[in-house]
């Protein structure tokens, strides 16, 4: 049954959902739409997609037709002349010649009026082509359509080609998946898996729903979400997303989130609704099409029709085939359908690489970006912290203290935590903990046997007056103080290795212009040896949440334009406040997703500078086709309204330039970054 666009009271469509126009139906065109091209007033303004199994052959078909019919006409016009190639004749083998090409054209201008859009680039080409049959221009209306309709089908093509890389995403998660009822598998929808069913997963299938591995070990193929190939190796309890692959043996998954709350469905969610967030660049063109578009109307209909009041010779036939000319060069395809197509290219070259812009304005917000603040912790380096040493007065019992300092850490996220668990093993239940409390950038505070225990930095012995015989600035390590019962017991310091790829991102973002500033919570001397070792100019350590704040806006203050790298949660306050807010792992945390511009799939910071590199050379394509467009098609317009430019030049402004434009939109695709 075919599909019906629905319109509501301001002509807009609402049928057609995002995901309905990027996935690339089998029954019709893309969201139904019968014919090679239907204008869309809500999102691209275009939409080029194909049947996927329709053959280029097939799209090109009436094309080829009305070639075939035109090149034997032109033939007949001017090499053999026959006798009966005349009048009615050669007029009929003309319209005949036109209707492949012309009639699918003239369907979408009256759809257009219908919907309230006059001035669309069918009205234009259909008016110039008819108007060409009434001067008995009858070759060069047939060519003009022709050339046209070529370049509808190179632009589905484009679009289509576009669209891989998302659709690509979007096949990502099966639509069933296999569990286990008691001992038996069982294949069911994967939006009917309930949390804590068993997922069975064979070697080379695609996890449906994020879940805990409960097998003991299992390697996956993270690609789809990271734009990794590497495989990554689970062990038992671990957390496995949507759309990661097993690689090599059956393995038991224990899911853990609905299918519509999974990392993947947000991720898909993230990608459909990015091209809903348009550019200030693309929505400038689209204002402008719909003024532009009807004052060259207008002047076509004065190039017309003036000159009868002011030249002595005028010749109606003339001056009509001059405003058709300007018609043709008018159109204004090349911008309404290369800018988004750039912008689309941006995003899809993007999430090829693991990074999920939330819109295309932030595609030209990243582009500009003249400051790169960052967090230390997770961001340049693993985040992974352990132990290095532990050094306690001997006055206490270094086991005692390690088990209850463990206890309290156990109330704490924090990855420092999560090292001193690691090294002082499994928590002392017996261990009663009262008024347990957490002091903002010192640590935590808690009451044993009623006795006081503090755990932190030594900002949090001068605040409770405990005296220390230690030099902090001396020791590079991050530090981790104790006191108990009002007396200092030692401290142990704990280290975190750089990421490998962290000095990388530092000489990239260094290449493209961009100063580095990194903020962090942690001690100042850590932060000072990771700078230095990466070779960054600013940095600044025993930062509180409210420092952070104030330092980007101490950048700002200077005009200049920054983007902020931090986990998206914590650091939600600077994130808002900064142009761009990028999020690290977004993996791990959904409200990262929510929080950021800009969302790093893996923890790998060298995409920072992949991402402002996507940013620039998508914002330099669409200012070349801008250009290219205005200057040639200036160009052509006042050679034609002077009668310099025929219709074959108009047809190489308006489908050439769409074509030029369009080759080069897809350029980014190409782009190894």
């Amino acid at each position: 049954m075919e599909h019906k666009h629905q319109h509501n009271a301001e002509a807009k469509e609402s049928c057609c959902t995002i995901e309905q126009k990027i996935h690339i139906q089998t029954d019709t065109h893309d969201c139904g739409c019968s014919s090679k091209k239907q204008k869309h007033t809500d999102h691209e303004g275009h939409d080029h997609s194909h049947n996927a199994n329709e053959s280029v052959f097939k799209m090109f078909l009436p094309s080829v037709i009305s070639l075939v019919l035109l090149l034997i006409a032109i033939v007949l016009d001017n090499y053999f002349t026959p006798i009966w190639f005349r009048d009615w004749i050669r007029i009929a083998w003309y319209l005949v010649a036109y209707i492949p090409v012309g009639f699918p054209v003239i369907k979408e201008s009256i759809e257009s009026i219908r919907y309230k859009d006059l001035f669309s680039e069918f009205l234009l080409m259909v008016i110039a082509t008819v108007g060409a049959f009434a001067i008995g221009e009858y070759p060069e209306a047939v060519a003009v359509m022709l050339f046209y309709s070529v370049g509808e089908v190179f632009q589905a093509l484009a679009v289509t080609k576009a669209k891989t890389n998302i659709k690509s995403l979007l096949d990502q998660r099966p639509d069933e998946v296999t569990i286990l009822v008691g001992s038996e598998p069982k294949t069911i929808k994967a939006s009917d898996a309930t949390i804590g069913d068993i997922i069975q997963l064979k070697a080379g299938e695609k996890l449906g729903l994020d879940g805990e591995l409960i097998s003991e070990t299992a390697s996956f193929n993270t690609a789809a979400l990271t734009g990794e190939s590497k495989p990554d190796t689970k062990s038992k309890g671990e957390i496995v997303l949507a759309g990661m692959i097993n690689l090599n043996k059956v393995s038991q998954v224990k899911v853990t989130t609905a299918y519509n709350d999974s990392k993947l469905s947000k991720i898909l969610e993230l990608v459909q609704n990015a091209t809903a967030q348009k550019a200030p660049t693309e929505l400038f063109i689209r204002k402008f099409a719909k003024i532009y578009t009807p004052i060259v109307v207008l002047l076509a209909v004065l190039i017309t029709f003036l000159p009868y009041l002011f030249v002595p010779d005028y010749v109606f036939s003339d001056w009509l085939y001059r405003a058709l000319v300007f018609l043709v060069i008018s159109c204004p395809c090349a911008l309404v359908i290369s800018i988004p197509l750039g912008y689309f290219g941006g995003i899809g070259a993007a999430s090829k690489n693991g990074i999920l812009f939330k819109g295309s304005n932030f595609l030209d917000a990243i582009a500009t970006i003249q400051n790169v603040v960052m967090d230390k912790t997770g961001t340049m380096t693993e985040g992974v912290f352990k132990v290095q040493e532990v050094v306690f007065d001997s006055q206490f019992d270094e086991k005692e203290i390690l088990q209850m300092v463990n206890a309290l850490e156990s109330q704490s996220t924090h990855p420092v935590a999560t090292a001193i668990h690691e090294y002082a093993g499994t928590i002392d239940t017996s261990i009663k903990l009262e008024k347990v409390e957490e002091i903002p950038g010192q640590g935590l505070k808690a009451v044993i046997d009623g006795k006081s225990l503090l755990v932190g930095n030594f900002k949090l012995m001068d605040a409770f007056f405990i005296p220390y015989d230690v030099d902090p600035n001396s020791i590079v390590y991050t530090l981790i103080a104790v006191a108990y019962d009002k007396k200092f017991v030692g401290y142990l310091t704990i280290a975190d290795s750089i990421k490998e790829d962290a000095q990388i991102t530092i000489d990239k973002l260094k290449a493209l212009n961009v100063k580095t500033t990194m903020l962090s919570g942690d001690k100042n001397t850590v932060v000072q040896f990771v700078a230095q070792k990466l070779g960054i100019a600013n940095a600044f350590g025993d930062l509180l949440p409210e420092d952070k704040v104030n330092k980007v806006k101490e950048i700002k203050a200077n005009n200049e334009t920054v983007a902020f790298v931090g986990d998206g949660v914590n650091d939600a306050p600077v994130v808002a406040l900064s142009n761009v807010g990028i999020a690290m792992g977004g993996l791990g945390s959904d409200a990262t997703i929510e929080t950021a511009d800009v969302v790093i799939q893996d923890d790998k910071p060298s995409k920072i500078a992949m991402a402002i590199d996507i940013g620039k050379q998508t914002k330099k394509i669409v200012w070349q086709n801008i250009t290219l467009a205005f200057v040639v098609k200036a160009g052509v317009l006042i050679l034609g309204a002077g009668g310099l430019a025929t219709m074959w030049e108009a047809v190489f402004a308006d489908v050439g330039v769409a074509l030029l434009a369009i080759l080069n939109a897809v350029r980014i695709q190409r782009m190894k970054f």
